[in-house]
């Protein structure tokens, strides 16, 4: 089964999942209550590691905030990589109250609002421009706060990049600025008082092909070389990311190490002679988190329907979205899926995992072949790091929200 090397990176204990070196059912009463994400902290701290083995010394790490939020995993991965990326106000606050540096803390996303703008204005955060209109927006919010604003560039790129999960870049989009506009911006910019610093390219995300990743960063810079004839010195040049991880039985892990030689590659024969001061990033989000977290909800019915067997659980879409196959799934697929008390027992039964909500579309594991489990049994959806509470709409028909831990 598709689950088998995450159980492996978590570990068991008597037959149960361990997270953070903790057996499921005391991590349970820990919790106090079912359901639950819970994050490894070891995990998140060697994903980081990997990532310094195999990625270039100059590459500088930055983490999108918006794959998880919580404050504790913010805190803990503020002192592992050497950014931020935010997408609100408050991400923003979130990662401010960090030990990482305002300088250090980017502003990206189209419509952000005049009071979002005004804090990282005042903050000394990096503002990435989306529109000649949010330009004008920053240059008041400078004059309003009295500090001086500092700015780059998102580019929309004149390319796609196939195999994305999301595309972001290329093409008509409301993220950034076309490609062909961005020399009449920085005409705008040279005569603002803004402090320029640079680009940045988000070309798409959740790409497991490292072809066509290292393809992306090849034409991005290419790109960025263009653009810099006609502006001032790059200080800051984000590459974007769109690592991504398996989620489902066909799916291979990514090739890091292609990536990391691509980069090299970049570094030494384009970007160390033609931008020598530009702080060169990777800003990941779903990779650094991904896979490090699990969604844990309890079996409270089993029942059989016509043939079928389904066990419903205390949780569902509502907290998950993601794994329910209703944030971007065009066909839906399982993600993988364990009874979390029994990993040791026989897989013996095809069982439809649905939570509790009142709508069809509330389904987690569409006949997957689990241990038998009953009422009182816990149910594990790995894969759950990213883009899972905060993705869902957690206020549908008013059930209590999750908890989330980190250990």
């Amino acid at each position: 089964m598709a689950f088998r090397p995450t159980i492996a990176a978590f570990g068991q204990i008597d037959g149960q999942l361990a997270v953070g070196g903790i057996p499921l059912q005391r991590l349970v009463d820990r919790v106090g209550s079912t359901p639950f994400f819970a994050y490894d902290r070891a995990l998140l701290t060697n994903r980081v590691k990997l990532l310094r083995s195999i990625l270039p010394p100059q590459i500088k790490l930055s983490y999108a905030v918006k794959a998880n939020p919580m404050p504790a995993v913010v805190q803990h991965l503020a002192t592992l990589v050497d950014a931020f990326d935010v997408a609100s106000g408050l991400e923003m606050r979130t990662a401010l109250d960090t030990p990482m540096r305002p300088a250090d803390v980017s502003f990206a996303g189209p419509g952000k609002s005049e009071a979002s703008i005004r804090q990282a204005v005042a903050s000394g955060a990096v503002i990435e421009i989306e529109s000649a209109t949010e330009l004008s927006r920053v240059i008041q919010a400078g004059d309003q706060v009295g500090v001086r604003p500092r700015v780059a560039i998102r580019v929309n790129p004149n390319f796609e990049v196939k195999g994305s999960g999301m595309r972001m870049g290329g093409g008509p989009q409301q993220f950034g600025v076309d490609a062909e506009k961005v020399p009449a911006l920085l005409a705008d910019l040279a005569i603002a008082n803004v402090e320029f610093l640079g680009f940045h390219v988000f070309a798409g995300s959740q790409n497991l092909s490292a072809d066509l990743i290292c393809s992306a960063q090849r034409r991005t810079v290419d790109l960025i070389l263009r653009l810099a004839d006609n502006s001032p010195p790059i200080r800051y040049l984000n590459l974007g990311g769109g690592f991504g991880i398996p989620y489902f039985d066909k799916d291979q892990p990514l090739d890091l190490s292609a990536i990391g030689t691509n980069l090299a590659e970049l570094i030494d024969t384009a970007l160390k002679s033609n931008l020598p001061d530009a702080r060169v990033v990777i800003e990941l989000g779903r990779y650094i988190v991904g896979e490090c977290g699990v969604y844990v909800t309890r079996v409270v019915d089993r029942k059989e329907s016509r043939g079928r067997q389904y066990l419903v659980v205390d949780g569902g879409l509502h907290h998950q979205l993601a794994a329910s196959g209703n944030f971007g799934q065009v066909i839906r697929r399982n993600y993988p899926i364990a009874v979390g008390n029994r990993l040791c027992e026989e897989v013996d039964e095809a069982v439809t995992v649905v939570g509790c909500l009142c709508t069809p579309l509330d389904l987690l594991g569409d006949n997957v072949r689990l241990p038998h489990a009953e009422i009182g049994d816990l149910i594990v959806l790995f894969q759950a790091g990213a883009y899972g509470l905060t993705a869902s709409p957690t206020a549908f028909l008013g059930h209590p929200a999750p908890i989330e831990v980190l250990v």
